[in-house]
């Protein structure tokens, strides 16, 4: 049975996750199914409290739970950050020429491989576009942004986890096996 107004925010990794009645590796419970929709409630540090769809709640390592993807803005809802799209565009043009100058230097013969490793080392973008919307990969800030033509919005971030200001010192979570710590 699902708790009336679940919403999912992630799901649990494929091969599933040990699960705690606290935040304390001394008090283990049932793990968790793989892919198992949850609602991360509450983080503290790396640990994070999740609601199940049936109602069941329990704390986990919260580093590895999957972000479920929100649904993109829309042209009328109001927007957390709005920016100007062409400057990341531009950025994404040019590490793309600069990838192509690499793959045709090196299909011509004039670049081996290690000097293609290296001169594309660090090199990441990504672009999807879809008629009016795109999704841009922006490298600097680690996170995939929408735009609408207009407006800049982020989409999801790729941030590691950090332990909240006044956090009151748990111990780091610890991932069980079945086999023992």
């Amino acid at each position: 049975m699902t708790t009336p107004g679940f919403r999912p925010t992630h799901v649990v990794p494929q091969h599933g996750m040990p699960a705690w009645e606290a935040p304390d590796p001394v008090r283990p419970t049932v793990p968790l199914d793989p892919l198992l929709p949850v609602q991360l409630l509450e983080r503290r540090g790396d640990w994070g409290h999740v609601l199940c769809a049936n109602g069941w709640s329990a704390w986990v390592d919260g580093r590895f739970l999957v972000a479920v993807p929100k649904d993109p803005p829309v042209a009328d809802a109001p927007l957390a950050r709005t920016a100007d799209p062409r400057p990341l565009l531009a950025r994404a043009e040019e590490t793309l020429a600069r990838y192509r100058s690499a793959v045709e230097e090196l299909s011509g013969g004039t670049l081996d491989g290690e000097a293609f490793q290296s001169r594309t080392r660090g090199l990441r973008i990504g672009v999807v576009v879809d008629g009016e919307s795109v999704w841009l990969y922006d490298a600097q800030h680690g996170r995939w942004v929408y735009a609408d033509g207009t407006r800049l919005s982020t989409y999801a971030a790729e941030e590691a986890p950090r332990a909240a200001a006044g956090d009151p010192g748990h111990a780091a979570t610890q991932v069980v096996t079945p086999d023992g710590p």
